[in-house]
């Protein structure tokens, strides 16, 4: 029979390796928007260049734990705190109108869809009778990388899993892969900014507003689990 010391040491030992195993264990993640109101850990910038102040009255807030993009249009919601390696998971929801993105790793001056990573989310309706590349779409790194598939829904909730660690990002939409992507091997030169390889691999984090119509991006359950 154990003595009470072992057991209670090889209870310790047997979590410890349980903690070790468990690549997804829920407490590593910390939720993005933690509380009701203007989002704290958080600043409003203008779309064309973080640096600059966002249009007058721009405002994002979270009500009833959903997040709400700015109106007017024409705005980032950028993290105070940078990132390298993380995994970022949230869903979204856009009207008919919608046009929106995640940022990824981009500096504190600058476009983030060109001066780091913007994963599109928009609605095929706001380009309107615009033609425009799956580059463009929903799933894209923005004029960089298209989706494998096209998956998003329009005007329901759709669920984003992206996970960013050294050169590799991947996304899964609403449980498929869409992008598993090795940044290195992306040497091609685009038409704004610096080739993918070249793209910072740690910034801050962003949620970009640009729809019309009033149909401003909505954002729930977003949470971040950082990557050693």
């Amino acid at each position: 029979m154990l003595s009470r010391f072992s057991a209670l040491a090889l209870f310790a030992m047997v979590a410890r390796v349980a903690t070790a195993f468990c690549a997804d264990d829920p407490s590593a993640f910390r939720p993005l928007f933690a509380e009701e109101g203007p989002p704290k850990g958080w600043r409003v910038t203008a779309w064309a260049d973080v640096k600059n102040p966002p249009p007058e009255g721009a405002r994002w807030i979270v009500e009833q734990g959903i997040l709400h993009g700015s109106t007017p249009r024409g705005s980032w919601l950028v993290s105070e705190a940078e990132f390298a390696d993380f995994v970022l998971d949230l869903e979204f929801k856009i009207g008919p109108q919608g046009n929106s993105g995640v940022g990824l790793r981009f500096p504190d001056a600058g476009d983030p869809a060109f001066d780091g990573l913007e994963l599109q989310i928009v609605d095929p309706r706001y380009y309107a009778d615009q033609a425009v590349g799956p580059g463009e779409l929903t799933g894209s790194l923005y004029k960089g990388v298209a989706p494998s598939k096209q998956v998003f829904k329009p005007t329901e909730w759709n669920h984003y899993v992206i996970t960013c660690q050294g050169p590799r990002v991947k996304v899964l939409l609403n449980d498929e892969l869409i992008q598993d992507v090795d940044l290195d091997t992306q040497t091609a030169t685009l038409e704004r900014g610096a080739p993918l390889k070249d793209r910072p691999r740690r910034g801050h984090i962003g949620l970009q507003e640009l729809s019309r119509g009033g149909g401003h991006v909505q954002i729930r359950n977003g949470r971040i689990k950082e990557l050693k």
